[in-house]
């Protein structure tokens, strides 16, 4: 198993390098739109399409989704604010689960939940690509987001003792959030030592990491939560080794999102 998810990586990465950091605009956009729409096959099954021909319509559907998107961006501001209130939702969901599991297990419910979370991932990183320093931008999310699984990993392993949302996801723990999450501010506090920020911008830049931080482990439980429902391990064997596309993406639908508001409510580029 090991050796398999070495040789994924290897294969993937400078691919998935060469897509965040080379194209532009409308290649971008696509090349995003791309693992979006291969996530939306993988959500299908986890909603509850079991056919192939249901599971490649609703990719279809949302491939579409994100051409409109793409030619209306003026929807942008919507798009994500309705992606801030589903993950506020989706943190009760997951703590209350599986009591509260009742009210989201219908197929049609299912697949809205799917839109709001993959519309506003491709949505905040193409707005991000076009902002200034757009490609240091979706990197510094990314480094945010596996600092904190790293550090939660390891601080886990070590410390871990009292389980962070057990219903959902039992090897996960508060000792190894935390960890994660000062993993996280170190980096954002390097960043601001580099970039010579103020005091201000400092608290500012740390108050946001956390928060980004604190959404990605929701993302990450919200997928388990919908996975576990489902009786699923993985969300597709696509990525041999590794699961699916979901399951390497899970804790960046939600933090993409939730750093473009931010960032836009910081007034760092135009939506």
């Amino acid at each position: 198993m090991l050796k398999q998810r070495i040789i994924t990586a290897l294969i993937l990465l400078p691919i998935a390098l060469c897509g965040f950091f080379l194209l532009e605009g409308a290649g971008f956009a696509l090349f995003i739109g791309l693992v979006v729409t291969l996530g939306a096959w993988e959500w299908a099954r986890l909603a509850g399409f079991e056919k192939q021909p249901a599971r490649i319509a609703f990719a279809a559907v949302v491939a579409g989704l994100l051409f409109f998107l793409y030619l209306t961006p003026g929807l942008a501001p919507f798009v994500l604010g309705a992606a801030v209130l589903w993950w506020c939702l989706a943190t009760f969901l997951v703590l209350t689960y599986p009591r509260t599991s009742e009210h989201w297990a219908s197929l049609a419910c299912k697949l809205l939940i799917g839109l709001l979370i993959l519309l506003p991932a491709w949505q905040g990183l193409v707005l991000l690509k076009g902002w200034p320093l757009g490609n240091w931008l979706i990197m510094t999310v990314m480094v945010l987001v596996w600092g904190a699984d790293i550090g939660a990993y390891f601080t886990g392993k070590a410390l871990g003792k009292r389980k962070l949302a057990p219903q959902v996801s039992p090897g996960k723990s508060w000792e190894g959030f935390y960890g994660g999450l000062v993993t996280s501010l170190l980096i954002t506090l390097a960043i601001g030592l580099v970039r010579d920020w103020g005091v201000g911008q400092m608290l500012a830049g740390l108050v946001g990491a956390a928060i980004v931080v604190a959404i990605s482990v929701v993302g990450d439980l919200t997928e388990s939560m919908f996975k576990r429902r489902s009786g699923i391990k993985d969300s597709s064997n696509l990525l041999p080794g590794h699961g699916g596309v979901l399951d390497r993406i899970d804790s960046l639908t939600a933090a993409v999102p939730v750093f473009a508001v931010l960032l836009w409510a910081a007034g760092w580029g135009v939506m």
